[in-house]
């Protein structure tokens, strides 16, 4: 990946802060961050979620392999036309040992998933009250790709009841594992779902290249909206505001914020149906390595605006 003409020229008209809003949690991995700080893990993370008894660094990088999502670069060097990062991008990856066991307990192995996310919050008394936008980009790992006959719960923000607030998932739904023919028509596109996993807004996954979201969630009257936009272009509004009364108010709906792969497993046709119904434990893994990018993690107020990239903000969704 490059960094186009057009990003450059773009880049060059602005002079204002990478974000122009209120910033309540900058996940974005600074530069001095190294794996060592991501065993512990240091802030801004909190935990990471991943196969038992190794290190985080396993499955977490800060590999210069692709340089992060163009939208927070800040101009930098003579007349500000240098533009220069300031965040390193994560690489996140599962393989067969990605197998979490809920407080070291063997009964409790989670040998349905393969699955590793770092939790990037859990401040829900300043970060999910009122409306916040959770803002993050996702990037291909063509080296090693996921496998799109499998759903993958790629971002989302997790309540105690482990159901999702919002979620991106990418591959093809388990809710119809039995299907003949995988992957399905629709696997290789990113899908924000709602609490509810209806399908808000979806959009092709294309390969290098960095496909960047806000979700604005309004804790108060339970609604979601979508901003997305592609590679170097700055956000716009998708969606206008969508319903998202399923969720519980107040505290019981407040959840965790992940990104990560989260692999869910295809049925075994050896199982019963309520067994096949058991993703959590059961299924068919294949065991391969397969990851994604991540980069351009944080959240923000709405005082200011929603921030769409090189300073600059627009209206929340009304």
């Amino acid at each position: 990946m490059h960094l186009s003409a057009s990003f450059i020229a773009l880049l060059a008209t602005v002079v204002l802060p990478a974000a122009a809003t209120p910033i309540l949690y900058d996940g974005r991995a600074p530069l001095t961050y190294t794996e060592t700080d991501i065993n512990v893990p240091k802030a801004p993370y909190v935990y990471v979620v991943k196969g038992y008894g190794v290190n985080a660094t396993e499955y977490v990088d800060f590999k210069k392999v692709l340089p992060p999502t163009p939208l927070w670069y800040k101009p930098s060097g003579p007349l500000g036309l240098i533009p220069k990062p300031i965040e390193q991008t994560i690489h996140i990856k599962i393989d067969n040992s990605s197998v979490f066991i809920p407080g070291g307990n063997p009964a409790n192995a989670q040998y349905g998933f393969r699955r590793t996310e770092i939790i990037s919050q859990n401040d829900k008394a300043l970060l999910e009250v009122g409306t916040t936008v959770f803002h993050f980009s996702i990037a291909k790992d063509d080296l090693q790709p996921l496998n799109l006959k499998h759903e993958y719960q790629i971002v989302f923000i997790e309540p105690n009841d482990g159901t999702h607030v919002f979620g991106v998932r990418v591959g093809s739904n388990f809710a119809a594992p039995r299907q003949k023919k995988l992957p399905t028509p629709n696997a290789n596109n990113l899908e924000v779902v709602d609490h509810a996993w209806n399908v808000i807004y979806s959009v092709p996954f294309s390969s290098l290249t960095w496909h960047n979201f806000a979700v604005q969630v309004d804790w108060d009257k339970r609604t979601l909206g979508v901003f997305a936009s592609k590679g170097a272009n700055p956000l716009k509004k998708v969606t206008g505001l969508v319903p998202n009364l399923t969720t519980k108010p107040g505290a019981d709906g407040q959840g965790d914020f992940h990104i990560g792969v989260l692999k869910l497993p295809l049925a075994n046709p050896k199982d019963t149906l309520e067994q096949q119904g058991d993703v959590v434990h059961r299924g068919i893994q294949e065991g391969t390595t397969e990851g994604l990018y991540y980069s351009g993690v944080f959240v923000e107020a709405i005082t200011g605006g929603v921030s769409t990239g090189y300073g600059k903000t627009i209206p929340p969704i009304a």
